[in-house]
């Protein structure tokens, strides 16, 4: 694997974290609001 190839590699990788956990937060915030929208809070 040339260098290059290496530093994108670890720049898509982060870039998928980043991904990850802003899923898992809108998740979060979808099922907060959902639970409010139907009086469980």
């Amino acid at each position: 694997m040339k260098v290059d190839q290496a530093r994108r590699l670890k720049e898509l990788e982060q870039e998928n974290t980043k991904l990850k956990r802003l899923v898992s937060e809108l998740s979060l915030e979808k099922l907060v609001l959902k639970d409010i929208a139907s009086g469980k809070f």
